[in-house]
């Protein structure tokens, strides 16, 4: 039986490298189509607590997984060895930035290396971890084909962008289109009648290189328009127009204009990282990216205006940053979710207490952040901790947060979500 009639039966062992916001969903999904998966992590709590049937993502609920767990169609590990098993590889790993900017490709590096150990005829590996066009075709394909093994004939490769929104209850990993293009062609019908067994919708693109972009595309939109609406909220607060109502005004033209939100920063994994992603890529390629580079300039200052306006907030009560206790709320990096990567909240806290803050937070869903100078842990929002505090500053909104009770319980409070649309407070700053 070959690769594709594997497939479309359902026969084909499923394996996936990562079982994060991005992996585990997929390899759910797979298996709740009928195929049985493998997945791979190095982090062995993480797999320890998959084995009992409990997630850690709140995409995927415990009494989903367990039952496949039970079933041996979902069988997580820390053992690489157990590819050789699979017909199919999707690789689901970070990528984050170094400190110099630049790209940090070297979790997928790992993954092929670990790849290329088992690598098989027939196989079929797709990576669906963001990166920069041209990372499948001159970074994996080479170290695959030092095996021996030719690809569109011995194995196939191919790149389909993630597309996870954690916590959205609308769209999710089976009903976003999913993008796909291969090395060669074979390879593109190989990976299209992969996801076709499960998802509802499966585009085809000509390559590799292509694919790649699409998703540095989508979240360099999302930043540059980001950027453009968190410009015009510094130009409006000059002005002392409410960019809200602005908005809002502008947002009722049914043609030529889609409504983006300013905020205190841009988080999470992909919209301050993708477009950092795509102009390195231009400037190798000897093309500065000034526009993008721009937006994500003005996206990254953000954290800074918000702390700003918390000690214009303080100061006009006669207070410094210094010895003020300030109480934020929400650090997630959006709302009604429990992750905090590259949350600006993350950034406005360090820059608080580099000033001689002392910080509280409130987040519903995170118990505790880490910081080099400590660990801080949530704190319950009852009346004596609103009492104490000398300024609440909102950066996550989340729908389990009364703010016009928090407006009444505390000194001063800093809005940089609109929690509060027409109140009109004199101890009430907005973005």
């Amino acid at each position: 039986m070959d690769l594709l009639e594997k497939i479309r039966s359902h026969e084909a062992h499923l394996g996936v490298i990562g079982l994060g916001y991005v992996g585990l969903p997929l390899a759910v999904e797979c298996c709740k189509a009928g195929f049985t998966v493998t997945g791979i992590d190095i982090n062995e709590e993480r797999v320890a607590q998959l084995r009992e049937g409990r997630s850690y993502i709140i995409d995927v609920p415990s009494d989903e997984l367990a039952p496949l767990v039970a079933l041996g169609r979902f069988r997580p590990s820390t053992d690489f060895s157990l590819l050789r098993e699979t017909d199919t590889v999707n690789i689901c790993v970070p990528t984050p930035l170094r400190k110099t900017k630049d790209p940090d490709v070297s979790f997928i590096v790992t993954a092929v290396e670990r790849i290329r150990e088992t690598l098989h005829r027939t196989q079929l590996i797709i990576l669906e971890s963001t990166t920069y066009p041209g990372t499948t075709d001159e970074l994996i394909l080479p170290m695959l084909e030092e095996t021996g093994l030719k690809v569109g004939e011995d194995f196939f490769l191919a790149f389909s962008p993630e597309r996870v929104d954690p916590g959205n209850a609308r769209y999710n990993t089976r009903n976003i289109p999913k993008v796909v293009g291969g090395v060669t062609p074979r390879c593109t019908l190989a990976a299209a009648t992969l996801y076709r067994q499960t998802l509802e919708t499966v585009v085809e693109v000509g390559s590799t290189r292509v694919a790649e972009m699409v998703k540095l595309l989508e979240n360099t939109f999302r930043s540059v328009n980001i950027g453009l609406v968190n410009e015009l909220a510094l130009m409006c607060r000059k002005m002392n127009i409410d960019v809200w109502e602005v908005i809002r005004g502008a947002a009722t033209k049914p043609f030529g204009f889609m409504p983006f939100y300013p905020g205190p920063g841009l988080g999470g994994h992909c919209i301050p990282i993708d477009p950092v992603y795509l102009s390195w890529k231009a400037r190798a390629a000897g093309f500065e990216a000034r526009f993008i580079d721009l937006a994500s300039a003005v996206n990254a200052s953000m954290p800074r205006h918000i702390v700003d306006l918390v000690a214009d907030a303080l100061n006009s009560r006669g207070r410094s940053v210094k010895g003020s206790r300030i109480l934020v709320l929400g650090v997630a990096y959006k709302e009604n979710i429990d992750d905090v990567r590259e949350s600006p909240a993350l950034d406005i806290i360090e820059q608080l207490l580099r000033r001689g803050a002392d910080v509280r937070f409130h987040d519903p869903l995170v118990t505790a952040i880490n910081f080099d100078s400590g660990t801080l842990h949530t704190v319950p929002l009852e009346a004596a901790e609103l009492r104490e505090a000398d300024c609440a500053v909102v950066v996550t909104a989340h729908r389990e947060i009364d703010y016009r009770a928090i407006l009444d319980a505390v000194p001063l409070l800093v809005d940089t979500r609109n929690c509060l649309p027409g109140v009109q407070d004199p101890k009430l700053f907005r973005l």
